[in-house]
């Protein structure tokens, strides 16, 4: 069997804005959870009650993600200013 390998260069990965999309995604996560929760019986009557819970799991996770997409934001962003203030050597 041969062994498969690229022809190209892998491009560079999608830089935008993501605070904002991990922030909005735990919303929804959290909305669909306050929704779902006034039907709790029905879920438990028709062993649909992963549904909820799932919804509080990604809104938990999605805080989660925040806090490390916050940090790695600023990080990028120190390490950016610190390369750009940084004294050219040479000639």
């Amino acid at each position: 069997m041969k062994k498969w390998t690229p022809r190209h260069e892998a491009p560079e990965p999608l830089e935008g804005p993501v605070v904002a999309t991990i922030t909005g995604g735990t919303i929804l996560w959290f909305v669909l959870f306050l929704a779902q929760f006034p039907f709790y019986g029905w879920y438990a009557d028709h062993g649909h009650t992963w549904w909820i819970w799932t919804c509080l799991a990604g809104a938990g996770l999605g805080c989660l993600g925040i806090w490390y997409v916050r940090r790695r934001d600023v990080a990028l962003k120190r390490a950016a200013s610190t390369t750009s203030t940084a004294p050219q050597s040479g000639s």
